[in-house]
């Protein structure tokens, strides 16, 4: 059997239009049922950091004097940045570019990765500060700020962890042969997961960074 062939084998068969449509769609709208329960969460942890933070809104501003937002601001270029290298591989993928969508989520997978990584530097420099997750760990200057910091930002940087992962899977299934002009609703579905990932950063750096 030629490569091609084995190749081909690996493609699954496409269903009749109307019961493809279908599928597609309910593969959608199960992401988009994940996707509300996750607003919710995010909105819990986000909107408690809200309310304690107006009741002391000191304790912030001397969190952003002293490490300030120069390496969180390059961290949300970075995430913005994989993005749109998402996106570049959805458009690729759309004209039976396999090997140009693998280029393209690579570089969301590396982006994603480097973020991972920035974050974990902004953690140890406000270790250093004496903000830790345990209230009695932290400095008397900051008590009370770390676990409601690390609450939001932490579990953020949970989803871009599976995202990356994720990602590396749809790179794998399309050197299988998996997706196609025809067929890339598993690459859809992972693009609204990593919007989504994006669009909280976002907000998590307007409110914990900038306001």
């Amino acid at each position: 059997m030629s490569e091609i062939t084995l190749h081909e084998s690996k493609q699954p068969a496409l269903l009749p239009p109307k019961e493809e449509a279908i599928r597609n769609d309910n593969y959608k709208f199960a992401m988009w049922l994940y996707l509300a329960s996750e607003v919710v969460l995010f909105a819990i942890l986000i909107g408690g950091f809200v309310i304690w933070r107006v009741q002391n809104p000191e304790m912030v501003a001397r969190m952003h004097d002293s490490l300030g937002v120069g390496l969180v601001s390059v961290n949300t270029f970075l995430l913005l940045t994989s993005s749109w290298s998402m996106v570049m591989g959805m458009r690729e993928i759309m004209r039976d570019n396999v090997a140009g969508m693998q280029k393209w989520f690579a570089a969301t997978a590396v982006l994603g990765v480097i973020f991972m990584v920035l974050q974990y530097v902004e953690y140890s420099e406000l270790a250093h500060l004496g903000i830790t997750l345990d209230f009695a760990g932290s400095s008397t200057e900051f008590a009370g700020l770390g676990v409601r910091f690390y609450s939001a930002t932490f579990f953020h940087g949970i989803h871009v962890f599976v995202g990356v992962i994720w990602c590396l899977l749809v790179m794998r299934r399309a050197q299988q042969g998996a997706f196609s002009s025809k067929r890339y609703t598993g690459v859809e579905v992972f693009g609204l997961y990593w919007h989504f990932v994006d669009v909280v950063w976002i907000i998590i750096f307007t409110i914990f960074y900038l306001v």
